[in-house]
């Protein structure tokens, strides 16, 4: 194998795991250790100006940082039940202990540039384009047809997942930069808003229609059969505020947990989720489906709707057929009836939750911008543009429903893409990151952060008394850290950003490193193909997608080679070192949004 180029901004960044899997790149162990240090104005700043929503993302984020967390890995075979660090709760900690921190805010800017951006949909993305935009002096105007900005945070997520205040104070962050919000304006025509020429304009709608379920007692019941997503938000505008006794909700994702918990709220006595899919399939996280379990909801299975049954157009309940799951050879699954009787549950209203969809009828087939054959606009991962240039998606208005922070990396990209272009430059030309390397030792055996690894097993966030939320639906249900444990929960951390850093020519080859590694990662061996070197190492590197961490042939024509994968980075193998070869480097990877730093550098004449 060739030595690694550490010097190549990606490598470092794939080791820090937690920061790789998070679409907006936010580093992760920086802000934990701040937590740690009691810092929580440095550690809110540090996320907000990565994800933009720390407060809100502490409480709804759907955490693809935590299935990439390195302690879970390596407790595997350790731990009855190995858990990742409480990355998303955390996050929280910093907003709900931090000082006052608008004085650390952009202001707004004294001059504008003369360039106009329209954004349609208050959602995430779109004030994450705002946020990154309006400081470098971009006028930005956000069309929403709610009253409020905040888009699905506001409208479909329940007020007992997320306060309305925490939702007002992040939002009111970008809107007081100086953002022209126009409330209750619906955006009917693109061709009449690109007609008012905007320089560039963002698409930030959302996908907002939930998809029906068209079967047998739908038209003749329909009183009582709710579109879920349609049904929360009226409930958050306060336009429904009760619901039946006997209350079913179809679907498995997280939409369909938020139908159930606020029926439950509601005045529903007896409320149950179907799905179609078995339980581990379900598309809800796992916490949300915890969530409903603890508040009394069951959740049946391998159910699949048939019909709705009414009498005198009312509904009485709906009939199912009962399927088990099958798998062909490709391992595709099938779902096939088990040949038993259908079962029917009486029920008074039904929430249809079972997936959302774009539509974008105000988008006339005209103004040059394709559409796929599933009805989406055609949008570049890369940049967000559409097939007109000046006009950009982001969030589920790209690609399809996913998450708010898939939706603030988005609007960073196309906020990065729109600077470019009012620019002159090429969109496609993207900023590589910022990295530093810097060493963290202090002493001999003295290191700038806490390299003694806990073995706490995960805290748990504290719930208030099902008595109490199940009674007001404004009551949040979860409590979060108090600051005693959230610092517990951030010592769990394994600082994975502070990385073993090798120098060959340092190296006398004693093996001191090999022997106190507590992983046995660390292995001198004779070089060879990437394949059969995993296979020989002390420890067998089975995970392929961690690179192995290669030195320059060494005196004895043996190479030294690490398993990124299950260090702990825990300094050991520095401390020990007689030389110094080996040494202790905080990395810190800075993603480059719009502005200076994105501009592609001009060359000037001689």
């Amino acid at each position: 194998m060739k030595p690694t180029d550490i010097g190549a901004p990606d490598y470092f960044h794939k080791v820090v795991d937690c920061q790789w899997a998070c679409p907006a790149h936010t580093p992760v162990p920086e802000y934990i250790r701040m937590i740690a240090a009691g810092r929580y104005g440095d550690a809110y700043m540090v996320n907000w100006y990565s994800n933009v929503f720390p407060g809100i993302l502490g409480r709804t984020c759907d955490r693809p940082c935590e299935p990439a967390c390195r302690r879970g890995r390596v407790e595997e075979r350790n731990a009855e039940k190995p858990e990742p660090v409480a990355i998303c709760r955390l996050k929280r900690v910093a907003a709900d202990n931090k000082e006052d921190i608008r004085d650390r805010l952009p202001k707004p800017p004294k001059q504008k540039n003369g360039k106009r951006i329209a954004c349609i949909g208050s959602g995430p993305a779109s004030l994450t384009v705002a946020r990154d935009l309006v400081p470098l002096g971009y006028s930005v105007t956000v069309f929403d047809q709610d009253p409020r900005a905040g888009g699905m945070i506001w409208s479909q997520i329940p007020r007992f997942r997320l306060p309305v205040e925490v939702i007002d104070e992040e939002v009111g962050y970008i809107l007081d930069l100086g953002v022209d919000f126009k409330p209750g304006v619906r955006i009917d025509s693109l061709k009449k808003l690109m007609a008012e020429r905007y320089d560039a304009i963002f698409v930030g709608s959302g996908a907002p229609r939930g998809r029906e379920l068209d079967i047998p007692g739908r038209k003749e019941a329909a009183t009582n059969i709710h579109i879920g997503i349609d049904w929360l938000s009226n409930v958050s505008f306060g336009h429904i505020d009760k619901i039946g006794k006997r209350v079913v909700v179809l679907g498995g994702g997280n939409t369909a947990m938020d139908c159930c918990r606020t029926s439950k709220r509601l005045g529903g006595e007896d409320v149950k989720v179907i799905v179609r899919s078995g339980f581990e399939e379900m598309k809800a996280s796992p916490w949300e489906k915890e969530d409903a379990q603890h508040e009394g909801i069951p959740i049946l299975n391998y159910l699949v709707p048939k019909a709705f049954t009414h009498e005198n157009g009312k509904l009485t309940g709906i009939t199912f057929e009962k399927v088990r799951a099958e798998h062909d050879a490709k391992g595709r699954r099938n779902l096939v009836p088990t040949g038993e009787p259908d079962q029917h549950f009486e029920c008074d209203d039904v929430l249809v939750a079972v997936g959302q969809e774009n539509a974008f009828p105000w988008i006339e087939r005209d103004v040059g911008i394709q559409f796929d054959q599933r009805g989406m606009p055609v949008v570049d991962k890369v940049t967000m543009q559409s097939t007109v240039p000046n006009v950009y998606f982001g969030g589920d208005a790209a690609f399809g429903p996913k998450n708010i922070i898939w939706a603030v990396a988005h609007g960073h990209d196309a906020a990065v893409s729109i600077d470019k272009l009012l620019n002159g430059e090429d969109i496609r030309e993207r900023p590589a990151p910022g990295v530093t390397l810097v060493s963290q030792k202090m002493g001999i055996h003295e290191w700038s952060y806490d390299n003694d690894v806990s073995l706490a097993q995960r805290y748990k966030v504290p719930w208030r008394d099902k008595k109490v939320t199940l009674k007001d639906i404004k009551v949040e249900v979860e409590m979060g850290f108090d600051p005693r444990t959230g610092f517990a929960e951030a010592q769990r951390c394994l600082n994975c950003d502070v990385q073993t850093v090798f120098t060959s020519k340092l190296c006398i080859e004693c093996d001191a490193c090999v022997d106190i590694c507590p992983m046995d990662c660390i292995t001198f061996t004779p070089n060879g193909e990437e394949q059969e070197l995993r296979g020989r190492l002390n420890a067998p590197a089975t995970m392929l997608s961690q690179d192995l961490y290669v030195s320059d042939t060494l005196k004895t024509g043996r190479i030294m080679a690490k398993d990124e994968d299950v260090c702990l980075h825990c300094g050991l193998c520095a401390e020990r070192c007689p030389t110094g070869a080996w040494d202790m480097q905080k990395f810190l990877l800075d993603m480059t949004h719009a502005g200076p730093a994105c501009h592609t550098p001009k060359r000037k004449a001689a």
